[in-house]
Protein backbone atom coordinates (compact mmCIF):
# COMPACT_ATOMS: atom_id res chain seq x y z
CA UNK A 1 0.00 0.00 0.00
CA UNK A 2 1.13 3.86 -1.07
CA UNK A 3 -0.34 6.56 0.05
CA UNK A 4 1.31 8.56 -2.85
CA UNK A 5 -1.74 8.10 -5.08
CA UNK A 6 -4.44 9.12 -2.68
CA UNK A 7 -2.12 11.90 -2.98
CA UNK A 8 -2.03 12.58 -6.47
CA UNK A 9 -5.57 11.39 -6.75
CA UNK A 10 -6.41 14.18 -4.12
CA UNK A 11 -4.26 16.64 -6.35
CA UNK A 12 -7.15 15.53 -9.43
CA UNK A 13 -10.05 16.32 -7.57
CA UNK A 14 -12.25 19.04 -7.09
CA UNK A 15 -10.10 21.86 -4.79
CA UNK A 16 -12.22 22.16 -1.71
CA UNK A 17 -10.89 24.56 1.88
CA UNK A 18 -9.83 21.30 2.78
CA UNK A 19 -7.85 20.24 0.14
CA UNK A 20 -5.57 23.68 0.27
CA UNK A 21 -4.89 23.29 3.63
CA UNK A 22 -3.49 19.67 3.35
CA UNK A 23 -0.88 21.05 -0.03
CA UNK A 24 1.81 20.85 2.14
CA UNK A 25 1.40 17.42 3.44
CA UNK A 26 0.63 15.88 -0.20
CA UNK A 27 3.95 17.37 -0.81
CA UNK A 28 5.35 15.75 1.59
CA UNK A 29 3.66 12.59 1.50
CA UNK A 30 4.81 12.37 -2.54
CA UNK A 31 8.38 13.34 -1.68
CA UNK A 32 8.83 11.18 1.04
CA UNK A 33 7.46 7.82 -0.87
CA UNK A 34 9.81 9.04 -4.18
CA UNK A 35 7.65 6.28 -6.49
CA UNK A 36 8.50 8.76 -9.12
CA UNK A 37 12.01 10.95 -10.29
CA UNK A 38 12.95 13.84 -8.52
CA UNK A 39 12.81 15.82 -11.55
CA UNK A 40 9.06 14.57 -11.64
CA UNK A 41 8.06 15.17 -8.66
CA UNK A 42 9.12 18.85 -8.97
CA UNK A 43 6.62 19.51 -11.24
CA UNK A 44 4.18 19.17 -8.81
CA UNK A 45 5.36 22.40 -7.11
CA UNK A 46 3.50 25.01 -9.52
CA UNK A 47 0.09 23.00 -8.98
CA UNK A 48 0.69 22.75 -4.61
CA UNK A 49 1.59 25.93 -4.66
CA UNK A 50 -0.91 27.57 -6.31
CA UNK A 51 -3.73 25.13 -3.90
CA UNK A 52 -1.98 27.14 -1.65
CA UNK A 53 -1.67 30.53 -2.36
CA UNK A 54 -4.97 31.05 -5.00
CA UNK A 55 -8.58 31.65 -3.84
CA UNK A 56 -10.48 28.46 -3.99
CA UNK A 57 -13.02 30.10 -6.23
CA UNK A 58 -10.55 31.19 -8.60
CA UNK A 59 -9.10 26.88 -7.98
CA UNK A 60 -12.50 25.87 -8.59
CA UNK A 61 -13.64 27.99 -11.39
CA UNK A 62 -9.80 26.23 -13.45
CA UNK A 63 -10.72 23.08 -12.01
CA UNK A 64 -14.37 22.95 -14.55
CA UNK A 65 -13.22 24.97 -17.10
CA UNK A 66 -10.23 22.04 -17.65
CA UNK A 67 -11.97 18.86 -16.73
CA UNK A 68 -16.08 19.95 -16.54
CA UNK A 69 -16.24 22.06 -19.37
CA UNK A 70 -13.69 20.14 -21.93
CA UNK A 71 -14.54 16.92 -23.09
CA UNK A 72 -11.25 15.83 -24.10
CA UNK A 73 -9.66 16.36 -21.05
CA UNK A 74 -12.69 14.16 -18.88
CA UNK A 75 -11.11 12.58 -16.08
CA UNK A 76 -13.58 9.65 -16.86
CA UNK A 77 -10.86 7.25 -18.43
CA UNK A 78 -13.22 4.78 -20.40
CA UNK A 79 -14.75 8.17 -21.88
CA UNK A 80 -11.62 8.21 -24.02
CA UNK A 81 -11.69 4.60 -25.08
CA UNK A 82 -15.57 3.82 -25.44
CA UNK A 83 -17.23 6.59 -25.81
CA UNK A 84 -20.78 6.10 -25.28
CA UNK A 85 -20.87 2.30 -26.65
CA UNK A 86 -22.07 -0.22 -24.77
CA UNK A 87 -18.57 -1.53 -23.92
CA UNK A 88 -18.00 1.59 -21.81
CA UNK A 89 -20.77 0.03 -19.56
CA UNK A 90 -19.51 -3.71 -19.86
CA UNK A 91 -15.73 -2.04 -18.72
CA UNK A 92 -17.32 0.05 -16.02
CA UNK A 93 -19.32 -3.12 -14.30
CA UNK A 94 -15.89 -5.47 -14.72
CA UNK A 95 -14.26 -2.36 -12.69
CA UNK A 96 -16.51 -1.83 -10.03
CA UNK A 97 -16.12 -5.63 -9.55
CA UNK A 98 -12.62 -5.64 -9.19
CA UNK A 99 -13.22 -2.68 -6.76
CA UNK A 100 -14.63 -4.06 -4.56
CA UNK A 101 -12.84 -7.71 -4.75
CA UNK A 102 -10.17 -5.54 -3.51
CA UNK A 103 -11.87 -4.36 -0.64
CA UNK A 104 -12.96 -0.86 -2.43
CA UNK A 105 -16.76 -0.32 -1.99
CA UNK A 106 -17.94 3.12 -4.29
CA UNK A 107 -20.96 4.61 -3.61
CA UNK A 108 -24.06 3.62 -6.18
CA UNK A 109 -23.78 7.23 -8.16
CA UNK A 110 -19.92 7.18 -8.54
CA UNK A 111 -18.44 6.30 -11.84
CA UNK A 112 -15.56 3.39 -11.70
CA UNK A 113 -13.48 4.52 -14.49
CA UNK A 114 -13.06 8.00 -12.89
CA UNK A 115 -9.32 8.72 -12.59
CA UNK A 116 -9.13 10.06 -9.04
CA UNK A 117 -11.39 7.00 -7.86
CA UNK A 118 -9.09 4.88 -9.79
CA UNK A 119 -6.20 6.31 -8.12
CA UNK A 120 -7.52 5.66 -4.92
CA UNK A 121 -7.73 2.21 -5.54
CA UNK A 122 -4.53 1.80 -6.86
CA UNK A 123 -3.52 2.91 -3.09
CA UNK A 124 -4.86 -0.25 -1.58
CA UNK A 125 -2.87 -2.51 -3.60
CA UNK A 126 0.93 -3.34 -3.41
CA UNK A 127 3.28 -1.40 -5.31
CA UNK A 128 4.25 -4.03 -8.01
CA UNK A 129 -0.02 -4.65 -8.65
CA UNK A 130 -0.43 -1.02 -8.95
CA UNK A 131 2.27 -0.45 -11.07
CA UNK A 132 0.72 -3.14 -13.96
CA UNK A 133 -2.72 -1.30 -13.38
CA UNK A 134 -1.73 1.50 -13.96
CA UNK A 135 0.07 0.74 -16.74
CA UNK A 136 -3.31 -0.55 -18.07
CA UNK A 137 -4.90 3.24 -19.03
CA UNK A 138 -1.31 4.69 -19.52
CA UNK A 139 -1.97 5.76 -23.34
CA UNK A 140 -5.34 7.79 -21.73
CA UNK A 141 -2.89 9.26 -19.31
CA UNK A 142 -0.28 10.43 -21.88
CA UNK A 143 -3.02 11.69 -24.17
CA UNK A 144 -4.30 13.70 -21.19
CA UNK A 145 -0.57 14.90 -20.33
CA UNK A 146 0.14 16.36 -24.01
CA UNK A 147 -3.31 18.23 -24.16
CA UNK A 148 -2.81 19.59 -20.90
CA UNK A 149 0.66 20.52 -21.29
CA UNK A 150 -0.32 22.42 -24.56
CA UNK A 151 -2.38 24.37 -22.10
CA UNK A 152 0.34 25.09 -19.79
CA UNK A 153 -1.46 24.10 -16.91
CA UNK A 154 0.08 22.42 -14.04
CA UNK A 155 -2.08 19.50 -14.01
CA UNK A 156 -0.14 18.37 -16.32
CA UNK A 157 2.30 17.53 -13.58
CA UNK A 158 0.36 15.01 -12.12
CA UNK A 159 -0.04 13.17 -15.66
CA UNK A 160 3.98 13.22 -16.18
CA UNK A 161 3.90 12.01 -12.51
CA UNK A 162 1.84 9.12 -13.18
CA UNK A 163 3.74 8.25 -16.83
CA UNK A 164 6.61 7.67 -14.27
CA UNK A 165 5.18 5.88 -12.26
CA UNK A 166 3.69 3.21 -14.54
CA UNK A 167 7.47 2.36 -15.92
CA UNK A 168 7.09 1.71 -18.86
CA UNK A 169 6.16 3.94 -22.45
CA UNK A 170 2.64 3.94 -24.21
CA UNK A 171 1.50 1.93 -26.48
CA UNK A 172 2.47 4.27 -29.38
CA UNK A 173 -0.53 2.70 -31.84
CA UNK A 174 -3.35 3.73 -28.74
CA UNK A 175 -1.38 6.96 -28.30
CA UNK A 176 -1.90 7.69 -32.04
CA UNK A 177 -5.35 6.63 -32.03
CA UNK A 178 -5.93 9.32 -28.70
CA UNK A 179 -4.12 11.78 -30.79
CA UNK A 180 -6.92 11.71 -33.67
CA UNK A 181 -9.61 12.26 -31.25
CA UNK A 182 -10.98 16.19 -31.08
CA UNK A 183 -9.28 18.38 -28.75
CA UNK A 184 -12.62 20.82 -27.88
CA UNK A 185 -11.73 24.42 -27.12
CA UNK A 186 -14.08 25.50 -24.02
CA UNK A 187 -14.30 28.39 -25.42
CA UNK A 188 -15.83 27.74 -28.48
CA UNK A 189 -19.71 27.06 -27.20
CA UNK A 190 -21.09 25.69 -30.54
CA UNK A 191 -18.34 23.06 -30.81
CA UNK A 192 -18.75 22.23 -26.67
CA UNK A 193 -22.74 21.47 -27.26
CA UNK A 194 -22.35 19.62 -30.48
CA UNK A 195 -19.25 17.49 -28.44
CA UNK A 196 -21.79 17.29 -24.99
CA UNK A 197 -24.74 16.80 -27.37
CA UNK A 198 -27.46 14.75 -25.49
CA UNK A 199 -25.01 14.86 -22.52
CA UNK A 200 -25.25 16.46 -19.30
CA UNK A 201 -22.55 18.70 -17.95
CA UNK A 202 -21.55 18.39 -14.57
CA UNK A 203 -20.16 21.67 -13.04
CA UNK A 204 -18.34 20.70 -10.00
CA UNK A 205 -18.55 17.64 -7.41
CA UNK A 206 -21.63 16.53 -9.01
CA UNK A 207 -22.65 12.93 -8.11
CA UNK A 208 -20.52 10.78 -11.24
CA UNK A 209 -17.73 13.01 -9.76
CA UNK A 210 -15.02 12.65 -6.98
CA UNK A 211 -15.56 11.97 -3.39
CA UNK A 212 -15.38 14.17 -0.46
CA UNK A 213 -11.79 15.13 -0.38
CA UNK A 214 -11.62 15.56 3.51
CA UNK A 215 -12.08 11.64 4.12
CA UNK A 216 -10.03 11.15 1.08
CA UNK A 217 -7.64 12.95 2.99
CA UNK A 218 -7.85 10.78 6.04
CA UNK A 219 -7.87 7.55 4.33
CA UNK A 220 -4.68 9.19 2.98
CA UNK A 221 -3.20 9.75 6.65
CA UNK A 222 -4.16 6.12 7.50
CA UNK A 223 -7.45 7.86 9.44
CA UNK A 224 -9.52 5.07 7.72
CA UNK A 225 -9.93 1.71 6.25
CA UNK A 226 -9.31 1.94 2.71
CA UNK A 227 -12.49 -0.10 2.08
CA UNK A 228 -16.09 1.90 2.50
CA UNK A 229 -15.61 4.42 -0.04
CA UNK A 230 -16.80 8.34 0.54
CA UNK A 231 -20.32 9.46 -0.93
CA UNK A 232 -19.47 12.03 -3.46
CA UNK A 233 -19.95 15.77 -2.40
CA UNK A 234 -22.35 17.69 -3.68
CA UNK A 235 -21.95 21.22 -4.63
Amino acid sequence: MTKTYKALSALLSYPTKDLKEAADEIRTVISEESLAPDWAIGKLDRLIEDLKTLDLYELQERYVFLFDRTRSLCLHLFEHVHGESRDRGQAMVDLKTLYAQGGLEIGANELPDFLPLFLEYLSTRSAEEARALLAEPLSVIAALKERLTKRKTPYAAVFIVLETMAGREPTISQLDDLRKAPDDDPNDLEALDAAWEDQPVTFGPGEESCPKVDQMLDRMRGDEPSAGHAQPERS
